[in-house]
């Protein structure tokens, strides 16, 4: 197995550091790429694939982004960035050049080294994609230590699909399942239509030898787990990536407490047998 490299020492935790906007990417009408290299020169932060930053806009405040780049690629800090907020249609509106503040990395990540000599499923909801790209990213760069390796991915349309290109590109590799799916189809999608969590269905992977990742919805996240192990993949084997309200991302303000869990310091990401109770619990 290899290792990934660590996080950055204790100080990114606590003060910003200056990252410069080097390239903007729009993605869809609400959603946009940002590349951060650090503002003084030198290496951006080393993360593990799962992990988030904060992201701080001068004057305005901070917000947890999931580093959506290749964890070993050595280039700049990739996030992929959905504008829901004050804070997130700020950012969308900054040009290569702008400086952003960046607290990091935090939390829990993918298993992806654990995963290797595994079957390897990745279930992914609209958004939630990014997040996970960095573990797809590390499965192509070392294909040879998995099993079979299936991507799921369903949106809400077909206009609402990430990473097109990726994703067709991602296809036409002959080691990968890749399957896609929309909620409503436009007249001219030829693909699958209905709910990603029919797709755990195929694949052709070994249930009984895979490792789950899993994210996008609340709702979407639970069904693909009862999917999942209706398929016989045992829940120490599945594992969730979950959203709540992080704003010191350290685990000292309870914003983001679910059940005996900060989801900043404990997760983001949860194994579900960590989870599964708490899940169940509405407006937990």
């Amino acid at each position: 197995m290899s290792a990934l490299p660590l996080p950055a020492g204790d100080a990114l935790l606590w003060r910003p550091e200056p990252y410069r906007i080097e390239r903007v990417r729009r993605d869809l009408a609400d959603t946009f790429s940002l590349d951060l290299v650090p503002a003084g020169g030198g290496a951006p932060l080393a993360f593990r694939p799962g992990q988030f930053n904060m992201l701080y806009a001068f004057g305005l405040g901070e917000v947890p982004i999931s580093i959506s780049g290749d964890a070993e690629a050595g280039g700049p800090l990739v996030h992929t960035i959905r504008a829901v907020g004050p804070v997130t249609e700020a950012m969308r509106g900054l040009r290569a050049g702008a400086v952003l503040g960046v607290r990091g990395p935090f939390g829990s990540h993918w298993p992806v080294v654990e995963a290797e000599g595994m079957d390897l499923v990745i279930i992914a909801g609209g958004v939630g994609l990014a997040p996970l790209r960095p573990a797809i990213y590390y499965a192509l760069r070392h294909r040879r230590r998995f099993g079979r390796v299936c991507i799921f991915y369903g949106a809400r349309t077909p206009d609402d699909l990430l990473y097109k290109a990726e994703l067709k590109r991602w296809r036409g590799e002959f080691d990968l399942v890749v399957d896609v799916t929309v909620d409503r189809a436009s007249h001219d999608w030829a693909g699958k239509v209905g709910v990603v969590t029919r797709l755990v269905e195929g694949g052709g992977y070994d249930p009984l030898h895979t490792v789950a990742l899993v994210c996008g919805p609340e709702v979407m996240m639970r069904y693909a787990a009862r999917a999942l192990l209706a398929r016989g993949v045992a829940r120490e084997g599945i594992f969730l990536s979950l959203e709540r309200n992080m704003k010191c991302a350290v685990g000292l303000c309870g914003h983001c407490q679910l059940g005996p869990h900060f989801v900043c310091k404990d997760g983001p990401v949860f194994r579900l047998d960590q989870v599964e109770r708490l899940l169940a619990v509405d407006e937990l």
